[in-house]
């Protein structure tokens, strides 16, 4: 009497989640959604490890968790690109004080 395959509802929860953070990630914004859906990720596949084979819907976990590490990727690229814009915008102000051309 073996069970029935059943759907994992933290699939689809985890694709949706990835997906928002790879569309959301180049905004520094998608590093949320990312995290929750790398924690949801780890719970499903526990599930499905524990449940025989009888959970489907692992390719979307592994969907999901490639988008969201590409949600965090993007993140950290914005990131490093802002710091580096910010830098060379603050090496191409002037800096200390502006003396008078008497001024000793």
């Amino acid at each position: 009497m073996d069970p029935d395959p059943a759907p994992s509802t933290k699939a689809r929860a985890v694709f949706a989640l990835g997906l928002v953070a790879f569309l959301t990630g180049a905004f520094v914004g998608g590093v949320i959604p990312a995290t929750v859906a790398l924690l949801l990720a780890r719970q499903a596949e526990r599930q499905a490890y524990s449940a025989g084979g009888y959970l489907t819907g692992m390719i979307w976990v592994r969907r999901g968790r490639l988008l969201a590490w590409v949600g965090i990727v993007l993140a950290l690229t914005a990131l490093v690109v802002a710091t580096i814009a910010g830098l060379l915008h603050l090496a191409g102000a002037p800096g200390g004080q502006d003396f008078d051309a008497n001024t000793d």
